[in-house]
């Protein structure tokens, strides 16, 4: 009889005490697979919500707020200190700043532009009668950062002379499609509609920025930018302090900052989950090494027979070896289906996320952590195993 087959007889002779080792191994490569798989999910639904956010970064006016007192306890308010505009003029060297950072993060020898910059304009005005904001903006630009913008009817903004309207404002100011309004005595058309976005994008008005410009007598000047870098890898931090030093009358601010402390707390959920899923596999590690000894206790007199008619130390190593990897390939096999299943389960429930999809990748680490469980579980028990002398099994009788 050769070793496999002798390795798979007694494993189905002792089929109840190998599936209880299988199951631990199963347990612990079920956990890091669970683990891993949300972990990676949650990290996608956190770029995916970064990217929500539409830019990567955020420029606007240096204004610093100083409180104005007479002495003692007397204020006269808060008084904003610094240019509530940004001059077109900076457009050229903030471009510069981003697109250098991250041709030298990544690489890149492109000369052409790499970064989206939309510019806007913010301004006040009345519209029928009623108080409403106007933004002026860069159609093209503005498109590629708005990336969740539908339109609901008509179309987007392709001309001087048209508008975009929020889906609330067209409802309150009872505005539709070719419907003609005056901003500051130009008049633009109603192109589109958006649909409901749940900002305050819904009570805004859009038209282009240069039209808003003419219209309020603001050439040259917008009140901020936003600016989306070629990939969430980007330097966009390092951006954010470079224009802050270099460029005066500014302030750049990054949304990885603003968002860093769920990044932060999702950071630590995954590690305490990690060492959770340490502890699990030290248990299952114990359980397999347990089920070996008793595996070796059980089998003595069959041990000394091998020993009897020549079996070598390293022949009888690799009895328990085999069968340790045979419970490692079980227990990683199923393992990886029921970590993955358990992230389907926990997924919505934990972290509120949905989008979680099995990720062939971790099925080698599942296999290659599951067999090596198994088989450092099993190097005493079969070193113990190769000590067994022939008069040990007469014993056992």
């Amino acid at each position: 009889m050769k070793l496999y087959q002798m390795v798979v007889k007694d494993i189905i002779r002792r089929k109840r005490r190998v599936l209880f080792a299988i199951v631990g191994v199963i347990i612990g490569t079920m956990t890091v697979v669970g683990i891993f798989t949300i972990a990676r999910a949650g990290e996608a639904r956190m770029y995916e919500q970064l990217e929500k956010y539409g830019p990567n970064l955020t420029v606007i006016p240096a204004i610093t707020n100083v409180d104005v007192n007479l002495g003692g306890d007397l204020s006269l308010g808060t008084l904003s200190v610094g240019e509530n505009c940004i001059s077109e003029e900076k457009l050229p060297e903030i471009r510069r700043i981003t697109d250098n950072a991250i041709r030298e993060a990544l690489g890149i020898e492109d000369e052409g532009n790499i970064a989206t910059i939309a510019p806007k304009l913010y301004v006040n005005t009345e519209v029928k009668g009623v108080s409403v904001m106007v933004v002026g903006v860069e159609p093209q630009e503005e498109s590629k950062i708005k990336t969740w913008w539908r339109i609901r009817e008509g179309e987007y903004l392709e001309r001087a002379d048209q508008a975009l309207i929020g889906a609330v404002a067209a409802e309150l100011l009872e505005l539709s499609e070719g419907d003609t309004i005056a901003l500051n005595g130009t008049d633009v058309t109603i192109t589109g509609i958006l649909e409901e976005t749940g900002s305050n994008e819904d009570y805004q008005i859009f038209v282009p920025l240069a039209t808003l410009q003419r219209a309020f007598n603001k050439e040259g000047l917008i009140s901020s930018m936003d600016i989306r870098a070629l990939c969430n890898a980007c330097p966009v931090v390092m951006i954010a302090d470079s224009i802050n030093s270099e460029i005066p009358g500014v302030r750049a601010i990054a949304v990885k900052q603003i968002a860093s402390a769920e990044m932060e707390m999702l950071g630590r959920i995954n590690r305490f989950m990690l060492a959770l899923a340490g502890i699990t596999l030290a248990v299952g590690l114990f359980g397999v090494g347990n089920t070996m000894m008793r595996s070796v206790n059980e089998r003595i007199k069959d041990i000394g027979i091998m020993r009897a008619v020549g079996a070598s130390h390293n022949q009888i190593m690799r009895v328990f070896l085999y069968e340790a990897i045979i419970i490692g390939v079980l227990g990683g096999i199923f393992g990886y289906w029921a970590g993955t299943l358990l992230a389907f389960g926990l997924g919505p429930v934990l972290f509120q996320i949905s989008a979680i999809s099995y990720v062939p990748q971790y099925f080698p680490l599942a296999l290659g952590l599951a067999i090596s469980v198994a088989v450092i579980a099993t190097i005493y028990p079969a070193f113990r195993a190769t000590r067994v002398k022939v008069a040990d099994s007469f014993r056992s009788l």
